[in-house]
């Protein structure tokens, strides 16, 4: 789209979408544009792996209902000829009924951003798949555990304790130095003796920022907050509601900005429907344990502090694996 692109950016601006940053547009695998008989552009939609992006039309076109009908169709069409049969898309709340009209269901809203859905395996596959608690107190706890540790296992612990049943969802994304069946596995190994701890996939709905489409602010705003603002309202409309899950178990955060400012969006968002509770981090010798030191310990060879901060099972796999994984960190700076 090189040639049409100052003239796509023009008509996206018209139409409410302002912000084009790098992680947006180079998401994007193919723009479709459709031009009215006079030249000027009257709609656009584009596909980014299974997510809809940048779905624009000009108000002015009599026809808007239908053209919009059928810019989404093609959209839908497309993903298909790719194998992809779930789709997302990221839209502003008043156009979460015109959505609605072509097949896709919310998932959650703010008053600056909603996300729905299409197709299958969807929503009502994912809980389907889980066991289902009517009766006790039910928590959750959501980690991307890269790795596990001992700081992990405590926060579960404390959940385990409080709670009659507890949901540990693992963050499915495959961004982290630890692959996602790695990290599965670990966390389960972790907690096999809390047996009230059932270790579930976290599927396609704990929100990744890396899609939440950042043209939905102004270049001022924080993205990392409005992100943690919908994953809050996803999970209580979608995760916390149908099953029955009263209580969420967060780890206290002093040393990262973001996730502390994601910790306080939860707080802000959940209740009263869904408790949170935060807990003070778990520390070896003054030293608050955290993952991320873990895999800096890796990176310099410091199999002493592995012992330290990681649980017997997770540290058992770190130095069976200790030269793997420091290659990886290696290939992934380059």
């Amino acid at each position: 789209m090189p040639r049409y692109r100052k003239r796509w950016q023009s008509f996206m601006e018209k139409n409410g979408i302002t912000g084009f940053a790098p992680s947006d547009v180079g998401a994007v695998e193919k723009t479709y544009v459709w031009f009215a008989d006079d030249g000027d552009i009257a709609a656009s939609g584009s596909i980014a792996g299974n997510v809809l992006k940048y779905v624009a039309v000009c108000s002015k076109y009599k026809n808007g209902g239908s053209l919009f009908n059928e810019v989404v169709s093609h959209l839908v069409s497309e993903e298909a000829s790719r194998g992809r049969f779930h789709l997302f898309v990221f839209t502003k709340p008043k156009y979460v009924t015109s959505f609605g009209y072509v097949g896709f269901k919310p998932l959650g809203q703010t008053d600056q951003a909603a996300l729905l859905e299409t197709g299958t395996p969807g929503i009502q596959d994912f809980l389907q798949q889980l066991p289902k608690f009517d009766s006790g107190i039910t928590g959750a706890i959501v980690m991307n555990a890269n790795p596990f540790t001992k700081g992990h296992r405590a926060l579960v612990e404390r959940a385990s304790q409080e709670c009659d049943h507890v949901y540990l969802f693992v963050v499915q994304a495959e961004r982290s130095l630890f692959t996602f069946q790695e990290r599965f596995a670990l966390v389960k190994a972790g907690v096999k003796d809390l047996t009230n701890v059932v270790v579930v996939p976290g599927g396609e709905y704990m929100v990744s920022s890396a899609t939440f489409p950042a043209y939905f602010l102004k270049s001022d705003q924080d993205i990392g907050q409005y992100q943690a603002k919908l994953d809050a309202a996803i999970f209580l409309k979608s995760i916390a509601a149908p099953l029955n899950i009263t209580r969420r178990y967060l780890g206290e955060e002093p040393n990262s900005k973001t996730t502390a400012s994601y910790n306080q969006m939860l707080q802000a968002v959940l209740p009263p429907k869904v408790t949170v509770e935060i807990m003070p981090r778990k520390t070896f010798n003054g030293e608050v344990i955290s993952a991320t030191k873990v895999r800096q310990a890796i990176t310099e060879g410091r199999q002493e502090l592995i012992e330290q901060f990681l649980p017997v099972s997770t540290a058992e796999f770190v130095k069976a694996h200790f030269t793997e994984l420091k290659n990886r960190i290696s290939t992934e700076g380059k």
